[in-house]
Parts: C-alpha cells; sequence; structure tokens
C-alpha cells in the first residue's frame, strides 16, 4: 500500500454552492452550448479543448463504436432488461461487461501492440516499418495468438468504417507512423496467412489513438462510453418492440428438439 496522502485532490472538476467547474472551465457558461458530447469527453481526458481538426477525429472515432446491430454486447443487454426492468442501469453494465478482447475492446489490444512495436519516443526517427511489421505478425503467429484489430466475421474483404475513418484521420492531421504501421500489418498479416483480415473497426480505432498518444490502457473506455449510448438505444427499442422473449423461447425449443428425450 501507498503513503497516506497529505491531501487528496483531483483537476476533473469541483462545486460548490452556484459553481460547477468541470477541467477548468465554467459548465453553465463555458461548456454548454458550446461543446458536443465527444468534445467534452476530449476535454474530460486530456484536461484541455480540442482543436477544431481533433473534433472532427475524435469524434469520428467515438460515433464509429455507438452502434453495429444486434451483436452480444445488445443481446446481453436486452435479455437482463426483459428479465429486471425495473433496472436499465443493469442491463447496460451487462452489455459492457462483454467488451474484451473480442468485441469492441480489442482496440486496446491494438493500441498495445502498435507501442509495444514503435514506442512514441521512436516515432519521426527513421525505423523500418516493413520490418516491424513483419517482427510483430511473426510474434503473434508464433504464439498462436490473434493480430488484434484484424478481421471481421461479416465485413470482408472490406470494413467499410475502416478506409473512412484513416481518410478522416489524414484530413485532419493524424495520419502518421502508427496508422501506416497498422496498414503494413493488415499486409503482412494476410500474405503469411493467406486470409482476408481487413482491419476492423477497432484496429483503426486503436492506430487513431495512438497517433493522439493516448495510453493504452484507456483505449478500451472510449469503446466502453461510446456503445453505452448504443444500448440505451437497444434498451428503448427493446421495451418497445421486444424480442429477447422469443430468443429464450427459440433457443429453448431448438435445444429440445435437438438435445432433449428421443421418441
Amino acid at each position: 500500500m501507498g503513503r497516506r496522502k497529505d491531501k487528496l485532490t483531483s483537476d476533473i472538476a469541483w462545486s460548490n454552492a452556484d459553481t460547477i467547474n468541470v477541467r477548468g472551465l465554467d459548465l453553465p457558461s463555458e461548456i454548454l452550448g458550446h461543446m458536443n458530447l465527444g468534445d467534452l469527453a476530449f476535454l474530460q481526458l486530456t484536461g484541455r479543448k480540442a482543436t477544431a481538426e481533433e473534433s472532427k477525429v475524435f469524434n469520428a472515432i467515438v460515433i464509429t463504436l455507438v452502434e453495429h446491430g444486434i451483436t452480444p454486447s445488445a443481446i446481453a443487454a436486452r435479455m437482463t432488461y426483459m428479465g429486471a426492468p425495473e433496472s436499465l442501469q443493469a442491463a447496460v453494465a451487462a452489455g459492457l461487461c462483454g467488451l474484451g478482447t473480442v468485441f469492441v475492446g480489442s482496440m486496446e489490444g491494438a493500441s498495445k501492440m502498435l507501442y509495444e512495436a514503435l514506442p512514441m519516443d521512436k516515432v519521426g526517427t527513421g525505423v523500418d516499418l516493413d520490418a516491424l511489421a513483419i517482427e510483430t505478425v511473426d510474434s503473434f503467429r508464433a504464439r498462436k495468438a490473434i493480430v488484434p484489430g484484424l478481421g471481421h466475421p461479416v465485413h470482408k474483404p472490406i470494413d467499410p468504417r475502416s478506409p473512412r475513418l484513416f481518410e478522416i484521420a489524414a484530413e485532419n492531421g493524424k495520419s502518421g507512423e502508427y496508422i501506416a504501421l497498422m496498414q503494413k500489418i493488415h499486409a503482412v498479416a494476410e500474405e503469411k496467412s493467406g486470409k482476408m483480415l481487413p482491419i476492423n473497426a477497432t484496429g483503426a480505432v486503436g492506430a487513431i489513438c495512438c497517433e493522439f498518444g493516448f495510453p493504452w490502457k484507456i483505449v478500451r473506455g472510449f469503446g466502453v462510453m461510446a456503445r453505452a449510448i448504443g444500448l440505451v438505444g437497444h434498451i428503448l427499442e427493446e421495451s418497445e418492440n421486444p424480442i429477447s422473449f422469443d430468443i429464450w423461447q427459440r433457443l429453448e425449443e431448438e435445444i429440445l428438439e435437438t438435445s432433449g428425450p428421443k421418441s
């Protein structure tokens, strides 16, 4: 355990009877009506306002992560809501709990992979990105591990979100060696595996987060905060047009049909 602090401190926010201050800005007069949700998230994370270019890129990456249909996280949220409709927050939490190395949270793995291959202090020093890409892919293949940020069960040969994200990053000064390295890793992985392994949205987001310099350990959080918005939408739809009961009943019927007592 660490030494007890003399004073507890936080630079994020404070309030008193008539003031609410967030990252040094007055919430009513300097934030409300002046910032969108993505810009506030950027302020919360970095302690400063985003530039116009940073705003476009950051908003693009978090918007990308809000929604992707009836995914496992959406199903988990809907099923939980069916069982506990009095607890919307529990349903959202249930959906968020599955954001890991396979779904959404893989952006963390992509960022960590890129930082380990190319530490920030090596950017701009003339490092051979082609050699790094080969070394990185060979390392994952030797461990029989999946290269994070590559492949998609539906979007083949291209995840349509990724080229658009890279385009927005390039238009706004956020396309550098990390995006280039991700693209080279993709090419090497496809060549060595003989499979279609498109850079998926989380791979693109992970690379762009490295261009911002965000620590890899916080990158999964962008998916968490974005997908929470999408899950609230799913829960609203579930309350108006429920499908969870049918999912449950059909599973029961089909399992009984295939695994139940034989006549």
